[in-house]
């Protein structure tokens, strides 16, 4: 993986239009176009991605956070690239899309814990972001819209991930008006997991990382793939391939360290400060 150039979009004063900083074993990723509403180009997205998946090959990163600067989280598609008349091969139109797709499936996809970390108001697919992720976390100033069907558009590509998290009625109710909403009611509907003020969001996320930090990497791995799979899976066929998978785990390495490490009242390896000796409370 190569590293991502950082002027691939750049901002108005030349700031790169994605951040990526890694501190111990948490990578964030940053949309940091706060003057437009962390607006998703597709070079956004492609950077997006690709921290991403920098963050997936790194052994050290336990957790990957996205967050936004400024006011907005993200609000969806750049709709001024978006309204050229230009729709051939390489037009947002004809990419955009297809790039968000690509961005989503990362998200979803990632063997890793993924973290959206909702510092202000969130849009179109903006929401498709926000629901890809394994925990979203918002302030509780946050509006919410699916703002696609009152300019004329669909919601096509982020339904894939919302509809896999939203009760089906807030769901239909909330893409057909395009009615924006508060935290608190994205937060009935299962789009975000809690909603916190905003001077304790970062404490808030900070215990997340903490918590996730204590589970096994490969057992965080395993773990999402059965969030994944066994909803899809006939009663049968689950139990099949769950019984499997549970056989391969318990002689891993990791599986058989974490049990030694119970049984020995220690901390298992993984755990920061471990190999000091640090117990687990």
């Amino acid at each position: 993986m190569t590293q991502p150039s950082e002027t691939n979009a750049p901002s108005k004063d030349n700031a790169p239009s994605v951040l990526y900083a890694v501190s111990g074993a948490i990578a964030t990723v940053t949309l940091n176009r706060p003057d437009l509403r962390n607006r998703l180009s597709p070079d956004a997205m492609v950077m997006t991605r690709e921290f991403f998946e920098q963050a997936t090959m790194d052994p050290v990163v336990r957790v990957i956070i996205i967050t936004g600067v400024g006011n907005t989280f993200c609000s969806g598609a750049d709709l001024s690239a978006a309204t050229s008349a230009e729709t051939s091969q390489g037009s947002f139109v004809s990419s955009g899309p297809a790039e968000l797709v690509k961005l989503l499936r990362v998200l979803m996809d990632c063997p890793k814990v993924t973290i959206a970390r909702v510092q202000g108001h969130v849009a179109a697919g903006g929401n498709g972001i926000v629901a890809s992720c394994d925990i979203a976390i918002a302030v509780d100033e946050a509006k919410f819209a699916f703002s696609e069907v009152r300019l004329g558009l669909a919601p096509a590509v982020i339904s894939v991930p919302c509809l896999a998290v939203m009760n089906r009625r807030d769901a239909q109710e909330l893409l057909l008006t395009g009615d924006r909403m508060d935290a608190a009611r994205a937060l009935r509907a299962g789009l975000i997991t809690s909603v916190v003020a905003s001077d304790t969001l970062d404490a808030e996320v900070d215990r997340y990382c903490s918590m996730l930090t204590l589970a096994g990497p490969q057992a965080m791995g395993h773990t999402k793939e059965l969030l994944r799979r066994i909803p899809k899976l006939p009663r049968d066929e689950g139990f099949e391939w769950a019984s499997t998978l549970s056989a391969e785990v318990f002689a891993s390495p990791e599986g058989q360290e974490g049990m030694s490490a119970f049984l020995e009242k220690r901390s298992p390896m993984w755990v920061p400060n471990a190999r000091e000796g640090e117990a687990t409370s």
